[in-house]
């Protein structure tokens, strides 16, 4: 399977679905990795914020790309729906992850609209929350058990974002995986919403490959949680919940 994840910032990507994509790891998966700006206006350490991300998407095994936006500026009009369509192509991604559209952020807003544009014809496209999301109310899961740890460890790779006063709240990043698993019947999970999901069995099974014929399937109904190992299926409630 190849998977494709989007984010407007450094950081953003781990903090919505780091879990998921140790999870894609795990089974094999082809990772990529889109970060639209440098996110030049946050915190910086010692090191730059690219090069936080570039040590993220090694330990991944992802392809990083760079969508070349200034921070602050992204728009989700033709620049930014050629450069996820180009990733798109490049990567392509069976899966994609973005953000969700209801937040505080602009960047966000735009990186989640120019991705439902560009990822129009793709069956399968999750939205996750980040710590500015509003009122994010997640119906799809993934069980992130055993893997909570790993994704705290690609966040402290964000250091400029984890020391001192930095936006990135690991407890609260922890706390975040038991309340989403205690939500989705399990210990800990990823919340996502989405537009469009054609679930297959073997979705997060090792060696996975659905390529372009999935798209000839009807998405299914219902709220799936999508087991770590790749071996279950149940059917969740999803009560709403903020951030």
């Amino acid at each position: 399977m190849r998977v494709l994840a989007i984010g407007a910032h450094p950081d953003d990507i781990e903090l919505g679905c780091g879990g998921a994509l140790l999870v894609h790891r795990r089974a094999g998966h082809d990772l990529s990795m889109l970060v639209m700006t440098g996110g030049e206006r946050g915190p910086r350490g010692m090191t730059s914020r690219r090069a936080e991300q570039e040590e993220v998407a090694s330990a991944l095994g992802a392809e990083l790309h760079w969508g070349g936006f200034t921070d602050g500026a992204v728009d989700a009009g033709h620049d930014a729906v050629g450069v996820i369509e180009a990733a798109i192509a490049s990567s392509r991604a069976d899966v994609i992850y973005t953000h969700g559209v209801a937040d505080t952020h602009q960047d966000h807003r735009a990186t989640a609209e120019a991705t439902l544009a560009a990822g129009r014809r793709n069956a399968r496209l999750l939205c996750y929350e980040t710590p500015s999301s509003i009122a994010f109310a997640p119906h799809v899961y993934v069980d992130i058990d055993g893997l909570v740890e790993a994704k705290l460890d690609l966040l402290r790779m964000h250091l400029s974002q984890v020391l001192g006063s930095g936006p990135v709240d690991l407890e609260a990043v922890e706390a975040q995986a038991r309340f989403r698993g205690h939500q989705g019947r399990v210990r800990h999970a990823e919340g996502f919403t989405t537009p469009r999901l054609l679930w297959e069995p073997d979705l997060f099974q090792a060696g996975a490959h659905v390529g372009d014929a999935a798209a000839r399937h009807a998405a299914p109904g219902g709220r799936a949680l999508l087991g770590a190992a790749g071996d279950r299926a149940h059917e969740a409630g999803a009560p709403a919940g903020d951030r």
